[in-house]
């Protein structure tokens, strides 16, 4: 396969998250604690260190935090995204202002191992499907405003991401159905309405709602909460006439056995709604 490479996300996206989170941090009078206790001209030198092992994601965001708190900072990187983190490794070092690397350091600290947390648990999920044809991809359960980041680090974890937002795609679910009239009416009904580029998703509970959702032409069908046997049934009687994507409670323990169904996508929103934060910190060397 391939080779996925990982675009790093535009500054017009990040900075404004960046931004929101240092104005959050900083209150209504800023560092009280480094005004307090930090001479002004005080300079120091950190370095940035995995305490567990885990992929990285969100170095350039670190980055850019401490540069938007003093562009005079020094920030050298020494392990990129998407490559392994070990206990002890050194990320980057920060060097520069003492009060300025504090004003920053809990915001990057906080991008950085919630995104890394978000690439760590990713990667065990590919890691479980890599002798299969199948995808691992996130969903729209991300932390609100958020969205950007974390399918970023998804991406960072060998995953794929899903629809960004409701305008990506097509994506008819249970209660859309409920009010259209069924899975081929609202197939039909999307098909009238889409632009010649928008992919129409359907959900279906039941294999008995499958070859309607296949004679309406659905470019993608969502097999929700199905048994590995309805699922592997389903792979058989789609024969490859649309994308098979496979959702609800996927975890670690039985991942392995849905790619082995031979469906083409597997989804979760657990790698981004309720994954742990990757321990990294910041350490100051004593002069």
């Amino acid at each position: 396969a391939i080779a996925m490479t990982i675009a790093p996300l535009p500054a017009l996206i990040t900075n404004p998250l960046i931004e929101a989170a240092l104005k959050e941090d900083f209150g209504r009078f800023g560092d009280i604690t480094s005004f307090a206790v930090i001479d002004e001209e005080a300079q120091a030198s950190g370095q940035i260190i995995a305490r567990q092992k885990g992929v990285l994601s969100g170095i350039d965001i670190a980055k850019a935090t401490f540069k938007m708190v003093d562009p005079n900072i020094k920030f050298e990187t020494f392990i990129q995204d998407g490559e392994a983190l070990r206990p002890d490794d050194i990320i980057a070092r920060v060097s520069g202002n003492a009060r300025s690397i504090l004003h920053g350091e809990r915001v990057a600290l906080n991008f950085l191992g919630h995104m890394s947390g978000i690439a760590s648990k990713t990667q065990q999920f590919v890691k479980l499907c890599q002798d299969t044809q199948t995808r691992i991809t996130c969903t729209r359960k991300t932390t609100p405003l958020l969205r950007s980041v974390e399918k970023y680090a998804v991406r960072c974890g060998g995953g794929f991401n899903h629809r960004f937002a409701l305008d990506d795609a097509i994506m008819i679910k249970d209660n859309h159905i409920v009010v259209a009239g069924g899975v081929g009416k609202a197939v039909s009904l999307a098909k009238a309405h889409a632009g010649h580029l928008v992919k129409i998703e359907v959900e279906i509970d039941y294999l008995e709602q499958l070859e309607e959702a296949l004679e309406a032409k659905a470019d993608v069908i969502l097999l929700d909460n199905m048994s590995l046997k309805d699922m592997q049934k389903a792979v058989e009687i789609t024969a490859n006439r649309a994308i098979l994507e496979a959702s609800g409670n996927v975890t670690l323990n039985h991942v392995t056995d849905i790619a082995k169904t031979g469906v083409n996508i597997i989804s979760s929103g657990a790698l981004t709604h309720s994954v742990t934060c990757l321990d990294i910190g910041l350490d100051f060397q004593a002069k």
